[in-house]
Parts: structure tokens; sequence; C-alpha cells
């Protein structure tokens, strides 16, 4: 039995057992409510209201996961081995180059963390409580066991609560019991026995109430919720392995092995040579940290997170890193309608009563509107005062609220459908003046509600609304502007189904005046007047209309997936551009289709409806199976298969379930169709700069390779120190390569075909460019030693020439790198951005203080150098960019020309 002052995790099984009042005083509550004090005490006690986050690594545990990388453990050994030959400065760089990396890497994860932690505040629910028996809405976070929450429909249960009373209540509970139908409610208790989908007394955290009213008092929040315990067996959804991850690990175990073989064999040609034994292994600590491309896993992760927060602040907030890349591959997105295509706002969009036709074409749930007649013009007198006299009926049949929000937007508290009826009789300039006297509250058998209050002219009026072919039923006469008629219910019949093919969801308005005794019961209605129908539609946005342009044209398809009614399906499908409107398949469509066929519909269909979480999971099965990287959409714990098969699960923020957002890659904070799109485009951007940064670290690091090992195999003297190589591959790596991350979307990001999943990480060209730009940085790196020598000047002076001039090349490559599609030689080209002339200056500083600080001199064995070799070395950046730009335009037109030829 649970105690006298909250309950305990072992009795909340039994209360949908216990009695209403029993269960009541079990938690220490009153029907009015907890007191302020109270509720206090308690948050103290059992947390605030949201399930349990995850373990996650601390900050040591993320700090040493950054080294976990081959190419680093070579360092490491370099390092070690350095140390016990006796070269502590060229160990302490090493380790310097290692350590600023995992610096870098650990502070951008950190800040994703903390992306990822907001998400449940900027999406936290709301719920109407009694606190010192006054109604007042809170924080759902902020309940407490024994507090008494109201709710109504449109309301999402924010915890685990036990009915104390219900008025025509019902709850769809697909995301926790998978049935479709809506479960009436009632505050009588049940058998101890029922399982979970029959356990009427009880409202579930996170389910939406459909309709009626109800009251109830919270016997479990947090992970102690049914919904929280779904949740915790979905939150340790394994992290995707993307295929960039997948590429850059077989990458770094191929780089290793070539670069452990070619610094051996240079090893044992210098012993052969007669070098020093110390000495020769020094030099190949600088080929392999030349070669080795350290600061790439710090740029890749730095990349990914930036990618996070310009996602975040576009409401895509993502709670997988690699999640990132693998948008930008993304071919098939398929998405909710409701909400994420549309408002999820109802709008009257349409009226039809006796005198035609009127159209209100308003946004929102504001008083603002403009009301259309038939030709477009200004209404009838007769049509606005059957308007007014059907807008009045619908705002007093009505349980909803509309308020307006300190932003100007207009809210509606309660069903949006009824929130749209006031709506209505705003913009037709009536008021709901007439006090309720008793109601019929809305039930699926019946399919109708009505209210009766109380007239001004000693009379009572009654108003009614409901699903046209049961309201109907009760009508005798329909309203028109000379008076009232016999009704042609065939005439009514043809409007509905016109303004259902239109993809409006329909509801007729009736009324009835009854003398000063009259009375309204469900079995005995009086004979009502219909006054006409009210097309209600949920708008899409004009936002998702240009991202399905946008995908269209990044020749991504776009699938809606809806357990809405195939017709209004169709009709926002148009609206939206959707490509195939002319057929929506069902989920009964689906059930008889075989696997094969199945992959056939998928790819040839863009609109399916009435469907359920189990035939979106085969939908995307599907879809993958014709090789198809699929984004999907889902808000319940019934979606978690889906989410999780999918490449990319998205969960929505603001209807979701927070089982669904541990299931997911992305959570949209706005529940938003264009947050898809404009992570996509971010998910492109992030594959660009990452390709930017592998084409830009590999040939540097290669012409730095290239110059140790051509000087041994030569039998010459090294133009550059080994530390002085890692002073080089420190700068460049941090201060340069680090820039690439921040680029911003190329012009034609979303004018390409999506990526193939399994695209090569080198791909040809890039092998190419790495051997090109690789040797013409050697041959000039050689070329200004034996310039230096020519003219006299001691190692020092000419190693510090050299050094200068490989970061000098380094900043030339970077302006070609940057256009991986067009040419350096631009204003974009040149015009650069903030990170990179904040990594150019950096480097200028650092090289300064190389070159002419005696401190820095004496640790690096540099010099001082003159003007002449000043511009030398910046003449040698220049030269490496005119000939890559040269190189980069005869690929494009032996490119060019093979496609003219591929065509012919």
């Amino acid at each position: 039995m649970p105690t006298t002052d909250a309950p305990d995790a072992e009795a909340t099984a039994a209360w949908h057992a216990l009695p209403a009042a029993e269960a009541l005083a079990a938690t220490g509550s009153r029907p009015e409510g907890l007191t302020g004090a109270e509720a206090a005490e308690r948050l103290k006690r059992h947390g605030r209201n949201r399930l349990p986050e995850p373990p996650r690594p601390g900050p040591l545990a993320r700090f040493l996961a950054q080294f976990r990388n081959l190419l680093i453990y070579v360092l490491l050994v370099a390092a070690a081995v350095s140390l016990a030959l006796g070269h502590p400065l060229d160990a302490a760089v090493i380790l310097a180059v290692v350590l600023l990396n995992a610096i870098v890497g650990f502070v951008q994860e950190g800040r994703a963390e903390q992306a990822l932690a907001a998400i449940r505040d900027m999406l936290a629910p709301r719920a109407v409580v009694l606190r010192d028996g006054r109604r007042m809405e809170i924080e759902a976070s902020l309940l407490v066991p024994g507090d008494v929450v109201l709710l109504e429909a449109g309301d999402r249960v924010p915890a685990d609560l036990r009915l104390l009373a219900a008025n025509g209540l019902r709850a769809e509970e697909a995301i926790l019991t998978g049935e479709s139908v809506p479960a009436d409610k009632s505050a009588e208790p049940v058998e101890p026995d029922a399982p979970l989908g029959d356990r009427t007394c009880l409202l579930f955290s996170g389910t939406m109430i459909v309709a009626g009213q109800g009251r109830g008092v919270v016997v479990a929040t947090g992970g102690a919720t049914e919904i929280g315990k779904v949740s915790a067996m979905l939150a340790d959804v394994q992290t995707l392995e993307t295929p960039l991850l997948r590429q850059m690990h077989a990458f770094a175990r191929l780089l290793t092995v070539v670069i452990l073989a070619v610094s051996a064999l240079v090893f044992g040609i210098a012993l052969l040579q007669g070098r020093p034994a110390d000495e020769s292994f020094m030099a190949v600590v600088g080929l392999a940290v030349a070669a080795i491309p350290e600061g790439l896993p710090a740029v890749l992760t730095i990349t990914l997170a930036i990618g996070v927060r310009r996602m975040a602040a576009r409401n895509a907030i993502i709670r997988r890193l690699p999640a990132v890349e693998t948008l930008g591959a993304v071919g098939v997105i398929c998405s909710d309608k409701t909400g994420t295509f549309t408002r999820n706002e109802m709008v009257a969009g349409a009226v039809l009563t006796t005198a035609g036709r009127l159209a209100i074409e308003g946004e929102g749930y504001g008083p603002q509107a403009r009301i259309a007649g038939a030709a477009g013009g200004e209404p009838e007198p007769g049509a606005a005062a059957l308007l007014r006299r059907l807008a009045r009926a619908g705002a007093l049949c009505n349980d909803a609220e509309l308020k307006q929000a300190e932003d100007g937007q207009w809210q509606v508290l309660g069903d949006p459908m009824e929130g749209a009826l006031l709506a209505l009789g705003a913009r037709a300039g009536i008021a709901a003046d007439a006090p309720r006297l008793d109601a019929i509250p809305f039930d699926s058998r019946h399919r109708w509600m009505a209210t009766l209050h109380a007239d001004g002219e000693g009379g009572r009026l009654v108003a009614a609304k409901g699903a046209p072919e049961a309201l109907l039923a009760l009508c005798a006469s329909e309203a028109t502007a000379e008076g009232e008629r016999p009704l042609d219910a065939a005439a009514w019949d043809r409007g509905a189904h016109e303004l259902a093919g239109a993809g409006f969801r329909v509801l007729a308005i009736a009324e009835a005046r009854l003398p000063a005794d009259g009375a309204i019961a469900l079995d005995a209605m009086p004979p009502l007047t219909l006054l006409g129908l009210v097309g209600l539609v949920d708008p899409p946005r004009p936002e998702a209309i240009e991202a399905v342009a946008e995908c269209a044209r990044a020749g991504i398809a776009v699938k809606m997936i809806t357990g809405d009614h195939p017709g209004t399906a169709r009709a926002i499908g148009g609206q939206l551009g959707l490509r195939r409107t002319e057929r929506a398949m069902t989920g009964h469509d689906l059930e008889a289709l075989d696997d094969a066929a199945l992959r056939e519909a998928a790819r040839g269909t863009d609109i399916f409806a009435r469907t359920s979480p189990e035939q979106k999971l085969r939908l995307v099965t599907a879809l993958q199976a014709e090789g198809a990287i699929v984004a999907m959409t889902g808000d319940g714990v019934n979606d978690a298969p889906a989410l999780k098969r999918a490449d990319v699960g998205v969960a929505m923020g603001r209807k979701g379930t927070e089982a669904a957002k541990e299931a997911a890659d992305m959570v949209l904070a706005d529940d938003n169709f264009a947050s898809i799109a404009a992570a996509v485009r971010e998910g492109r951007t992030v594959h660009d700069n990452l390709q930017k940064v592998i084409a830009w670290t590999l040939p540097t690091n290669g012409g730095q390779s290239l110059v140790v090992i051509a000087a041994i195999m030569l039998g010459l003297a090294l133009p550059v120190s080994p530390v002085q190589i890692l002073w080089v591959n420190l700068v460049c790596s941090v201060a340069l390569g680090m820039t690439l991350a921040f680029e911003p979307p190329e012009r034609d990001v979303m004018a390409r075909p999506p990526r193939p999943a399994e695209a090569s990480l080198l791909p040809g060209i890039l092998v190419w460019r790495v051997v090109f730009v690789s040797v013409v940085m050697a041959a000039l790196a050689f070329a200004l030693d034996l310039w230096g020598a020519s003219r006299g000047l001691g190692m020092a002076e000419t190693r510090t020439i050299v050094v200068n001039a490989m970061v000098a090349m380094g900043v030339g490559y970077l302006f070609a790198a940057r256009q991986s599609r067009g040419t350096g030689f631009s204003a974009e080209g040149f015009r650069g951005t903030p990170a990179v002339w904040i990594g150019i200056a950096s480097v200028a500083v650092a090289q300064a203080l190389l070159t002419w600080a005696p401190p820095m001199n004496r640790v690096f064995g540099t010099a001082p150098m003159g003007l002449a070799e000043a511009i030398a070395c910046i003449g040698s950046g220049a030269a490496l960019l005119v000939l890559v730009e040269a190189e980069k335009a005869v690929m494009r037109r032996l490119a060019g020309r093979g496609r003219q030829q591929g065509l012919a």
C-alpha cells in the first residue's frame, strides 16, 4: 500500500486498483492540491520530473579518449624514444603537439555536450496544477507526487496520474501501448492485475489527451513513470559508425603502416650511409611527425562540433556527433506531416453556409484575417450574417481558451480545432458572451458536442458541433439569410465531401433555441438548425515549402509518412510541392505487399497515410534496401525502432517523447521540416570542410616528409632539423589546418546530388594532388636551401629560410584548398573568413618569434634573416598557390573534356 506522503516505487503498480479518494489520500494530498511549501519540500526529495540522462563519461575519461588513435600512439612512442636518446626538446615538442590537439578536441566535445544537455531546458513542457487551492501553470519538470493536475483536450500528460475525475476523457496512448485507437478514461478503479492498456483510471506521462476534461493526482514522476521505464531501455542506444568514421579508421591504419614502413626503410638507408644511429633515428622521428596528420582527429571533432553548433542555431540539436556528417549523404527524408510540414495550428480556412462558400484567409489563432466571398470580394450581407451566427455557436460550444503571449503570438490552451473556432469567432467580430448552463462533452460513440447557454432574451440557446454525418442526424432544418427551411441532407453531404477532398477536416455547426426551462440530454436532444460547415486545416509552413523545393534541387527525395487521412495528406503534399501527389498509399495497402513490392512502392510513392510505427519501420528498411541513406522522423516510443534503423533518426522536440529523443540522432526543437533541410545543408558543409582539411593536411605533411626522405636518400644534410619539422607541424596543424573547419557552405552545396555513402575518402584527384603538392613543396624547399648556401649563409640561417618557406607554402596552399570547386584567384577566395585571417596572423606572429626572438633561436636552432630572405619565403608561398591553381585549371579542363566525350 502506498505511503501517506508520496508514492514509493514498489507501490506504483497498485494505483489503478485504489478508489480515487484512497489514492489521493495515499499521496498525502488533498482535492485542492499541495501547498507551495509541500511542493518545494517534495521537489527536493524526489528531484525534477525529468527522465534520467544516460550515463556519460566524465571529464577525465573524455580527455583520455582524445588519445585513442593509432597515429597518436605512434607519436607517443616517438616521444618516449626521443627522450630515452637524450633529446628532451624534441620529445617535449612532440608531446606539445599531441597535448594541444587533445585539449582542443576535449574543449570542443565539452561544448557539444553542453548543447545536448540543454535539450531538456529548451523543450520543457508546461502543466496546469492546483497549488494552494489556486489554478496555476508551471514547468512540468517542477511536478511532484501529490500534485493535482488539470487536463483537457490537446494537453500532453506531464506525469503518471491517478484520475480523480473525468468528463468524456480520452487519451491517445499509442506511444506506450501501441493501440491506435484512443483509450476511454474514467476515475473508477480496475482489477490489480489489469494490463497496462486496461488501466483506464491512469494517465501516463507523454500521452496525449484527445477529448474531454480530467483531474488527476501525480503518482509517479521522472524515471519512475511508465514512459521512463521504456526510455531507460532505449537510453543505451549504440553510437552509429558512419561511413566517414569507418573510412577514417581504415585510413589511419593504412597510413600508420605506410609511415612505419617508410621510416624503417629510411632509417636503414641512413645507417648504411654511415650516419650516427641517434641522429638517424631523430631524422626518422622528424619524418614520422611530418607525415602523421596528428591534427586530423582533433580537426574531425572540431568540424563536427562546429556543425553541431550551427545546426543548434537552426533548431536542430545533434545528439551524436557522427550524425552531422551522415546528414550530408542523406538521399531520402521520411517526415511526418503534422507540425513538421505544417504549423500544427488548426485554421478555419473555409465556411460553407446556404449563402455559399467563404474563404477565411488568416494565420494562426489571431483575430486578423480576410474573409472573401465566392468571387473573392467582400461577402454579401446575408452570408456575413450567417457567418457570424455560425461563428458564435462554434465559439460557445467550446472548451478551449486563446491567450496572447508576450511576443504577441496567440496560443491555444486546449483542442487546436476548438482554438480555430474561437479564432473564427474573433475574425467574424463576435464574442462568446452567453453563460454556459450545461454541456454534453464530445464522445467517440456519438461524435458531437453540445452546450446549453442562457440567452439574453430570457430563453436558452443550444450550440452544437460535431462530425457532419453525426450532427446532420440531429438537425431538422437549415439556416438561410431569410430564415429557416427544411434540411437538405444530401446537399450538405456533397458539401462535406468537397471540403474533405480539398484537404479540410470538416465540422458541422448547429444551434437550437429553447424556452427558459429548456434542457439538453444525450438521449433527448431538441431538433437542431444546421448553420453550416467549417473546413479546418493545418496549413503547410511557408519555410517547409521552400525546404522541399531545396531538397528537390539537391536530389533528395522527400516522403510524407503520416497517420492522417489520405485526402488530407495528398492536399498538403500538393501545396508543399511533393512530386507524386496523385496517389497516397495507406497502411492497409502496405500490409498486402511483400518485401520486393514494398521496395518498389517505397521508391515510387511520396505519400503514405494511415501508417503505423511498424509500417514506418518497414518503409525505412525498404528504402535502405534500395541503397538510400534515410533520415526518419518520429515522436513516440513505438517509433524508436524506425528511428534506430534509419541512418539519421530525427525526433520531434515539442511533441516527441523522451524515449524517442533518446533513440534519435537529432532532435528538432521546433518540429519544423525546414530544420531538417537546413541540417542536411550543414551536413554537406561539414563533409566538404572535412574533405578540405584532408586535402590541405596530407599534401603539406607530404611535402615536409619528402624533404626528409629526399635528403637522406641523396646523402644530404637535412634542410630542416627534426625539432624544426615538429614546429612547422605544430604551427600549421593548429593555426592553419583548423581554420578550414569554419568554412561557410559553398554556393552549390544544395545543387549537387547526395554523396554516395561509400564514396572514397581519398578520391583519385586528391591522391594526385598529394603527390603534386608534396613534390612542389620539397622542390621549393631544396631550392631555397641551395639558394641560402650559395649566398654564404650558415646552416642556422638557411634552415630558418626553409622553415619559414614551408609555413608560407602552407598559407599559400590554404587559399587553393579553400575553393575545392572553384579558383583561389577570386574575390571570394582572397576575402577568406575571420578564422583564416586569425590563423594567418597567428602564424605570422609565431614565425616572427621563431626567427627573431633569441630564446627561440637557441631552442630551435634558428637565426634572424633579412628582407630578401623574407621576400623569398613569401614568394615560395605565392609560387605554390600559382602552380596549384594552374594544375586545378588543367584538371577541370580535362574533366570537362571527359564529360563531353562521355555524352558523345
